[in-house]
């Protein structure tokens, strides 16, 4: 199978979490082929270089791929790893997620210096946040917040917390258990309260489907997380979530059933539309479309388009 294939080079962006799950990678690769030379090919997103933006307003987070695929379908590259919460609905034609790891943690971490809590902030604290997503669900359960935007790689959005900026800062416990940062974390987020977003806390591979490295990727994939992942981004399919839209899915499993919970909203937590259902893992595709319908029927395109006009 690798008889052709002497060295798999990985496109990755420069930041510190970027290049821990790029190395992450190469590290599994080189573990189930040890012939093989494994490389990495750094570069800085257009993601990475605007940083005086909201996220949502200046393309999304497909800002942060879109260099990764070109430099493979330059044949600089041939795969590319990515948090699969950074992952659109559509690949370029013939690019595929060849495979997806096992997934770290998935919740939301709430980060601050002086509070234990969300529920210890005091009124008209300043949280920072550059997702929709948690503004939405954070402007709900604190509506007296003052919600400011926040980005920047991890290291950049704790400085700020450091040096004043915020209050508190919400970011993903994946990122900071990756970087070994888990002792900023005061209190994970329960679902209940920020329900993850899609694919959050799971690495994925992309490759072309004619490429040769493309059947060796198999061999890291995690069948549960890939389920859990793929169940989630059929809700992304039907309501067209990209970071322009506070959407949140989160699936797991209990045993040989799959559980998957959806929210949609306004960013002001003005309306909001959630469900969830269980089925048999088996029927994970079903429940999916299942849960997407739920929120179409319950009013999902009505937000969707008062979304688009703003």
């Amino acid at each position: 199978m690798t008889a052709n294939i002497s060295e798999i080079r990985i496109a990755t962006r420069e930041s510190k979490l970027a290049l821990w799950q790029a190395e992450h990678v190469a590290a599994r690769l080189r573990a189930h082929y040890p012939h093989l030379a494994v490389r990495l090919v750094p570069m800085t997103t257009r993601g990475d270089q605007i940083l005086d933006a909201p996220l949502a307003r200046i393309g999304g987070k497909g800002l942060f791929i879109k260099e990764l695929e070109q430099a493979m379908a330059r044949g600089e590259a041939d795969i590319a790893v990515h948090s699969m919460k950074d992952v659109g609905v559509h690949l370029p034609e013939g690019f595929r997620i060849a495979a997806i790891l096992p997934r770290e943690n998935p919740h939301d971490a709430f980060v601050s210096n002086h509070y234990a809590s969300l529920a210890e902030l005091p009124p008209g604290a300043r949280v920072g946040t550059c997702s929709l997503r948690r503004r939405m669900q954070l402007a709900r359960l604190r509506p007296d917040l003052k919600l400011l935007d926040l980005r920047g790689n991890v290291q950049t959005r704790l400085d700020k917390l450091d040096r004043g900026d915020f209050d508190a800062i919400v970011l993903a416990c994946a990122g900071l258990i990756r970087l070994g940062l888990q002792a900023r974390i005061r209190a994970e987020l329960p679902p209940e309260q920020s329900l993850p977003a899609i694919g959050q806390g799971a690495i994925g591979i992309e490759c072309h489907e004619t490429s040769a490295v493309y059947p060796l990727l198999a061999a890291l994939d995690d069948a549960d997380t890939a389920l859990c992942v793929h169940t989630e981004r059929i809700i992304n399919t039907h309501l067209e979530g990209s970071c322009q839209v506070p959407l949140a899915a989160h699936a797991a499993l209990h045993g040989e059933r799959i559980h998957l919970a959806a929210r949609i909203g306004m960013p002001d937590g003005s309306r909001y539309l959630s469900a969830a259902d269980d089925a048999p893992r088996r029927d994970a595709e079903a429940l999916g479309n299942h849960i997407a319908a739920r929120l179409i029927a319950d009013g999902a395109r009505d937000i969707l388009q008062t979304l688009s006009h703003e």
